[in-house]
């Protein structure tokens, strides 16, 4: 690495819209976001599954598919 070119890093703390805060080095003091891993739905397992049977179901009925007249 090239001396003098590169800014210097330094604690920085993050704080999150939902009150979670953690240490991390930035070029910046401090960081607020508004999502993190204490409260986003895929890491605290509150995510909603989607349904592909109703997915297909709604194409078939939507342009009347009708898959057994098809074989």
């Amino acid at each position: 690495m090239r001396a003098g070119i590169h800014p210097e890093t330094k604690e920085c703390k993050v704080t999150c819209a939902c009150g979670a805060t953690f240490m991390t080095k930035s070029t910046k003091e401090e960081i607020r976001v508004e999502v993190c891993s204490e409260c986003h739905p895929f890491y605290t397992g509150k995510q909603g599954k989607a349904k592909k049977t109703g997915a297909v179901e709604k194409f078939n009925r939507k342009f009347n598919y009708d898959a057994e007249a098809t074989k």
